[in-house]
């Protein structure tokens, strides 16, 4: 023991801590070993995922944690194994993918007490923004180890989850074209946009807010959207003041515009200044009927449905639990943010040689434990 003095004289004052807690039996306490799974989906997305598997070890611990890691093979196979997650009282299942894998896994966990969390591996990354989660692997999986979880609205439309945005109009068509394309990525959904934006006919459209009893009102809208979460996707923000806790969802209509506002518009939807377009139309509710002349396309979190002329949207207040960043930044700009996710790659090395020594030093009881 006087051996080890020297040693540990020179560690952080964590790693000391950690190293007398492990070695002296009269300071340890019962430690609550939790469950996590991570789902992960080898096709979609990008190829982060590898580097996300590689890096679990050092945010997750023997110690603290007890990591199962889950690879899908077919489609919906990621709900199967988060509802399996559900019956084996799993205390984290999350999602390493794009927003499909993300989506998926969510909508089997809703009514649970299983909380979602998220490695974002998407060209989107929807819900992953709106929470405030970091976009690169290592600050995603800091943030899961942390355990903060909060329990948060969704919605349905026609019966089918959604966590950031549902809809009718022009989304729901560029989702459909956007899925038959069979491209992938912001660039071939831009692409799609610009080439099909101004053929697209807008819809006269009746809206009936159930939950507060007021007058039918019609619309002649480009698009219709119920958001639970802030944006799509991509930081292109929809409703820029939407909350995930507050039991209501923000509507945004968004009437007919000229070839000569896109532009406008665009910005503000990057900006989260698009309520102040004289084109926007918004209300907040719980419970939304929306009529229009004929069947047709809607879209669930970016995910294209043929649906009935009726379309029945509402919110469930507090009934799904997501790993939150309580310590999100405030929102920059979008040129601003680019340089600062630059810098934050940029520095990562740097950032993981605590990490490392940690890791060591973990190694290093673990094998002392060992011998004894």
């Amino acid at each position: 023991m006087c051996a080890l003095i020297p040693a540990i004289s020179v560690l952080p004052r964590v790693e000391c801590f950690v190293f007398l807690y492990n070695f002296v039996p009269q300071l340890k306490i019962h430690t609550l070993v939790r469950t996590i799974w991570f789902i992960v989906n080898p096709i979609s997305g990008t190829d982060d995922k590898k580097r996300v598997i590689a890096k679990i070890p050092e945010y997750f611990p023997e110690s603290r944690f007890t990591v199962s890691i889950k690879y899908t093979e077919y489609a919906g196979h990621a709900a199967e194994i988060a509802r399996q997650a559900v019956q084996e009282n799993v205390y984290i299942v999350v999602a390493v993918g794009g927003d499909g894998t993300v989506n998926e896994t969510a909508r089997a966990l809703v009514h649970s007490q299983v909380a979602l969390g998220i490695v974002p591996c998407g060209s989107g990354n929807g819900l992953a923004r709106h929470l405030y989660l970091p976009m690169n692997p290592e600050g995603a999986l800091q943030i899961i180890s942390e355990c903060n979880i909060h329990t948060l609205d969704y919605g349905l439309i026609n019966g089918l989850p959604f966590f950031c945005t549902a809809g009718v109009g022009f989304d729901a068509f560029l989702s459909d074209k956007f899925n038959k394309s069979g491209k992938r990525g912001l660039m071939s959904y831009i692409e799609n946009a610009l080439r099909e934006g101004h053929a697209y006919e807008p819809e006269t459209y009746e809206l009936e807010v159930l939950d507060s009893g007021s007058e039918i009102q019609t619309y002649k809208a480009f698009l219709i959207t119920c958001a639970n979460a802030s944006q799509y996707g991509n930081d292109f923000y929809i409703a820029p003041h939407a909350s995930m806790s507050d039991g209501l969802m923000d509507v945004t209509i968004m009437e007919p515009f000229g070839v000569l506002e896109s532009a406008q518009i665009a910005y503000q939807l990057v900006n989260r200044t698009i309520t102040q377009n004289s084109r926007i139309k918004t209300l907040r509710c719980k419970d939304l009927v929306i009529r229009r002349a004929s069947a047709g396309v809607i879209h669930v979190d970016g995910d294209p449905r043929d649906a009935e002329a009726e379309v029945r949207v509402s919110l469930v207040p507090k009934s799904i639990r997501m790993v939150v960043n309580v310590n999100k930044q405030p929102w920059q700009p979008p040129l601003l943010r680019m340089f600062n996710d630059l810098y934050t790659d940029m520095s990562t090395p740097f950032r993981e040689a605590p990490k490392k020594i940690a890791r060591i030093n973990e190694e290093f009881l673990s094998m002392l434990r060992n011998k004894n």
